[in-house]
């Protein structure tokens, strides 16, 4: 299982998807271009980044740009959008699925809505919009990782 950060525009967000990531054994992918000035030195020593990720050590593949990302990935893209007709417990998730995250100001461009394999949407409360990108990558992969029994297992000691 992997997130895919599709243009994301905060570093903030992104530390937090990165120690998400490495606290669930989820592998994160970052298509750019981002919002915020990202190179393999920038994962880091961003300062936002940092504050959020801490020392964890994310399983990380950043890509040039939308193309890259679709050679290198594998299995199916599940897009998560507030347009989603399916919602988040209602779909089968694959342990080798990819959640993708569109970016905070835009989402996804209508040419990636296309190439991905579902779109579904985590149910929220009349009147409210969104939630924050970090906070639905966690609620989505709970849910993708409990339906796969895909959660991290702890060496007994």
């Amino acid at each position: 299982m992997r997130i895919a950060l599709y243009q994301p525009d905060q570093a903030g967000n992104v530390g937090a998807v990165l120690r998400l990531g490495a606290c669930l054994g989820v592998g994160v992918d970052i298509v750019k271009p981002c919002g915020f000035p990202l190179s393999a030195r920038s994962l880091k020593a961003d300062p936002e980044l940092r504050r959020s990720a801490m020392d964890y050590d994310a399983d990380v593949m950043v890509h040039d740009d939308w193309d890259a990302f679709r050679a290198a990935a594998a299995g199916r893209i599940v897009l998560l959008t507030t347009r989603g007709e399916t919602t988040i417990h209602d779909f089968a998730y694959r342990a080798g699925d990819t959640l993708l995250m569109g970016s905070e100001s835009a989402g996804v461009s209508f040419a990636v809505r296309t190439q991905v394999d579902a779109a579904v949407r985590i149910p929220i409360a009349d009147g409210a919009r969104s939630l924050n990108l970090a906070v639905a990558a966690g609620i989505a992969v709970g849910e993708a990782l409990r339906q796969t029994r895909g959660w991290p297992q702890k060496a007994a000691t």
